[in-house]
């Protein structure tokens, strides 16, 4: 649906809120503490596709804006074994991205990171984080999702796993949109290639090219609602996919000498709160999930 009232813009608003305590409430619960957000960093997501440079000039040094607190997290276990940030991202995508109605250049990642965890580890985080937070929205917000027109089916864990190689043959790449309009419950896409992740997703040591990483995919053509997987930690493997994807040493040196004095091995996920909020309130754009949206090239937003 598209928001047309004020009325129906509170709503969404409240469900938002809601999602942000439940989560909060729901991995305190599983024992992880929340560390305050990175906006400006001589290190952050490279990403694999395109976005514009959000650099800043930070005292004469060349800082940016974070695209995500990837990097950072892995850190952040060198003192706590299970953290979580509710971390802004600005990422500037072309302008024609805005028309499939699911980009914003500004907006809020949960995002999370576990020590000694395994993706199944993660996987069971991520099934628990949805369940609670779909099942807290349901129950404290129903007159919420009655002006919205929403009817909220809470999924069943374990959700359901698919292999990127066989939702890539069945529907072709990329098969984001055209999978999650199949789906009537929230899935796993597993086993990426390397070739359309990022160096610090960790490769499989058994099947070189196949990364240990995954998304979660909303039913009902929602798309993708989170990504994540396990890490690189060894610096001799970080540099090497850095090689093997083009980037250079330089970019990432701050980042290299925690990996050489050691950094734990870990996986994590980020999940998008806009996205989610989408997903519950069943919005036809990602611009009505929050106040002040800016949609990739709308330079009139305020």
């Amino acid at each position: 649906m598209r928001l047309t009232s004020d009325t129906e813009r509170l709503a969404v608003l409240r469900i938002k809120s809601e999602i942000v305590r439940s989560a909060g409430e729901y991995l305190r619960e599983q024992g992880f503490i929340e560390i305050l957000p990175v906006l400006l960093s001589p290190i952050t997501d490279p990403l694999h596709h395109e976005t514009y440079g959000g650099a800043v000039d930070f005292y004469g040094r060349p800082y940016q804006l974070t695209k995500s607190m990837i990097l950072h997290k892995q850190i952040s276990l060198l003192t706590a074994p299970r953290i979580f940030c509710f971390s802004p991202n600005v990422r500037m995508e072309p302008a024609e991205r805005a028309s499939f109605g699911k980009y914003l250049a500004e907006f809020v990642q949960l995002d999370l990171e576990v020590r000694d965890a395994t993706r199944d580890d993660v996987i069971a985080v991520g099934e628990g984080l949805v369940v609670r937070v779909l099942r807290d929205v349901s129950g404290r917000c129903a007159g919420e999702l009655r002006t919205l027109g929403r009817e909220l089916r809470i999924p069943v864990a374990p959700f359901d796993r698919i292999r990127f190689a066989d939702a890539a043959q069945r529907f072709g790449e990329p098969f984001d949109d055209a999978l999650s309009a199949a789906l009537d419950a929230p899935a796993w896409v597993i086993d990426f290639p390397r070739r359309v992740r990022e160096f610090y997703d960790r490769e499989d040591p058994e099947r070189p090219e196949v990364l240990l990483d995954m998304d979660l995919v909303y039913p009902e053509g929602f798309g993708e609602a989170l990504s994540g997987g396990e890490r690189e930690v060894e610096s001799d493997r970080i540099l090497d996919r850095l090689r093997r994807d083009g980037l250079p040493r330089k970019q990432f040196a701050l980042y290299l000498d925690y990996a050489d004095r050691g950094l734990p091995r870990c996986a994590g996920f980020g999940i998008g709160i806009e996205r989610l909020t989408r997903y519950a309130c069943g919005l036809d754009r990602i611009e009505d999930a929050r106040l002040f949206a800016k949609a990739p090239g709308d330079t009139d937003a305020i």
